[in-house]
């Protein structure tokens, strides 16, 4: 087991980490750009290195300063987290190079799911399935001719990055040329590789995903499904566990899909793999992030396993001591993004509590919220004996959070989850767009 881990990452999962490795008496080593000198992920730390200015480039995102902080403080170990170099498989490499254990898949499996049109093509000679598409279109008479054997509408899809750049919707073909062009040059932007690939747009589904533990002799376990459908603009809102819009025959083969692409992909860690799911129950493989997610938190609630600290485990090169007959899911849990909607100073911040009511956050009394980094501020997570009781202590715990001085999405949040549609589990990827747009208008009259 490592002595002292490096956590290269800020905010509350920075914070989550380090409260995991001091539970296992585990040394932590904190980075911190300049604006975050005083933040909390940095006093909670055994040892703590600034490592550059505000600027996540300069810092969060410079490999060589971050590999020279864990040589300088003898980290044996990075945790990466999420976001920032948690998917850089160059990051991944530069850590092998220095002798340095990254907490997470080898480079070469980041390289390999990182890459959708790789991606893609692993899962279809794994026997996982897919939405129709094209491969990797060199030129817009490719796409034309590709578009035409899959049909309208159709999404072009860049093969690098996530995070939702890189992807147009198209309706009709007199669009495709121009949304080929915007993709590719998006994509280049963002992730230094303009290839993109076609496929077909499918509707009234669910974004439903798989998280997973495999270690490097081949044992896999899955910990349940997460429905994270509700998205504004491909970014997720709230997520909860398990999926209420499937029953156990399309549950067991979803996981069995979700462990045959991890066996297929020779992945070790944990990882999500993510489906489409249909109005018919059929799902179709879309991708795999390699890292831990944002809503990790609400497999470890019904599962009973700390997925934080088994990611530790693994890359000691230590064997889960479970198969998946041992695991035994129990209840519901959901998951409420809590946003930060501008910056500005917290003058007052009340916690909500309860049984199995948890707020992670690194905010504190008076803490500065700045505009440098991602607006996620904190995760509001409850968990009942089911879904009904996750909601309600999900309403209460709502009600009962106050953050003044910085404006958030609270209020948003607790109208989502209030609404009959969310308390019916009648909802899909699209129905909180179609909401928004539809009060908008109201709005306007």
């Amino acid at each position: 087991m490592f002595k002292k881990i490096l956590v290269a990452n800020r905010g509350e999962i920075a914070v989550r980490i380090i409260r995991a490795c001091r539970e296992m008496g585990i040394a932590t080593v904190a980075v911190y750009s300049e604006p975050d000198k005083n933040a909390l992920h940095a006093a909670l730390a055994d040892e703590r290195i600034c490592i550059g200015p505000a600027s996540a480039v300069q810092s969060y995102l410079n490999m060589q300063n971050i590999i020279s902080a864990a040589l300088a403080t003898h980290a044996e170990a990075i945790h990466p987290g999420y976001g920032f170099l948690s998917e850089n498989s160059l990051f991944a490499a530069l850590c092998v190079q220095n002798d340095i254990v990254f907490i997470g898949p080898e480079s070469e499996v980041i390289d390999r799911m990182g890459n959708k049109d790789q991606a893609r093509r692993l899962m279809i000679s794994a026997g996982v399935p897919v939405i129709p598409g094209s491969g990797v279109v060199k030129d817009v008479t490719a796409a034309k001719k590709a578009a035409a054997k899959i049909g309208y509408p159709l999404l072009v899809k860049a093969s690098a990055g996530g995070g939702g750049k890189g992807i147009r919707i198209v309706e009709r073909e007199e669009d495709l040329e121009k949304s080929v062009v915007a993709a590719c040059e998006e994509a280049k932007k963002a992730f230094g590789c303009g290839d993109v690939f076609l496929e077909k747009y499918l509707t009234s589904v669910r974004h439903v995903e798989v998280q997973i533990l495999a270690d490097q002799a081949g044992n896999v376990v899955c910990l349940g499904e997460r429905d994270c459908s509700l998205q504004i603009g491909r970014q997720k809102v709230i997520e909860e566990t398990p999926c209420p819009a499937i029953d156990e025959s399309v549950r067991k083969k979803l996981w069995e899909a979700a462990v045959k692409a991890v066996k297929a992909a020779k992945y070790t860690n944990a990882g999500t793999v993510e489906f489409l799911l249909a109005p018919d129950g059929n799902f179709y493989f879309i991708e795999m992030n390699t890292r831990l997610q944002v809503e990790h938190r609400i497999s470890e609630e019904v599962s009973g396993i700390d997925l934080v600290k088994w990611q530790i485990r693994i890359a000691s090169q230590i064997e889960l001591p479970f198969k998946q007959e041992d695991i035994r899911l129990h209840g519901a849990s959901i998951e409420c993004r809590i946003n930060a909607a501008g910056g500005g100073k917290v003058s007052f911040l009340h916690i909500p509590g309860g049984t199995r009511v948890s707020f992670d956050t690194a905010l504190v009394q008076n803490a500065e919220v700045t505009p440098f980094y991602d607006s996620m501020i904190g995760k509001l997570i409850t968990a009942g004996n089911d879904r009904e009781e996750a909601v309600r202590k999900m309403e209460a715990a709502l009600c009962e959070l106050v953050i003044s001085g910085v404006p958030t999405n609270i209020e948003k949040q607790s109208e989502i989850i209030r609404s009959p549609e969310f308390h019916g589990a009648e909802y899909d990827t699209a129905w909180l767009q179609r909401k928004m747009k539809n009060e908008e208008i109201k709005n306007k009259n």
